[in-house]
């Protein structure tokens, strides 16, 4: 039996059952303690997707940490720039609108969140498009133009979608047969 302390649990009572169901595991909540009961894994897995939760990702997307290749990261913001007001670097992350998160979540595939409490932004996604995402938010947040990450994700797609069929098994000499 593990047990998490929640300080937002609203979200967590009225998905509470589709989680047991989803992770076939028991939850108890008592005030803000929560208590997983359930096999090894199971629990393992429910305290991924719960931090993901206590993080600020609603149940449907930390629920996406039950597939096999999906990752949940943080980024400290203040790792990465020496500012004070770092009201003005999320903003930067955010964008006019909110294009630049935007952006960094359809090209990376991976869902953001700005946790503006403990300036952090939490990510979940499959490896690759999480080191996608990491690295044009370090830029953004070292202070790189929004442009110049745009271009870089850009670069990435870009790649992808000449890449798409293509493994890497074959050498370069067949490549140019074909």
């Amino acid at each position: 039996m593990e047990t998490l302390f929640f300080e937002k649990t609203s979200e967590l009572k009225r998905e509470i059952k589709k989680i047991e169901e989803a992770l076939n595991v028991k939850l108890t909540l008592k005030g803000r303690k929560l208590e997983i009961e359930g096999e090894f894994f199971a629990e393992y897995e429910a305290i991924r997707i719960l931090e993901a939760m206590q993080f600020g990702f609603s149940a449907k997307k930390a629920l996406l940490l039950t597939e096999e290749d999906m990752i949940f990261r943080t980024v400290p913001i203040k790792h990465f720039t020496r500012r004070k007001d770092l009201s003005e670097v999320r903003g930067r992350i955010i964008g006019k609108e909110g294009k630049t998160k935007r952006t960094i979540e359809e090209i990376s595939g991976c869902e953001l969140y700005i946790n503006e409490d403990i300036n952090q932004v939490g990510i979940i996604g499959n490896a690759e498009g999480i080191e996608e995402a990491t690295t044009a938010l370090t830029n953004l947040i070292r202070g790189s133009k929004q442009a110049n990450v745009y271009r870089f994700l850009e670069r990435i797609n870009a790649g992808r979608k000449t890449h798409k069929s293509d493994l890497g098994l074959k050498g370069k000499n067949e490549k140019e047969k074909n």
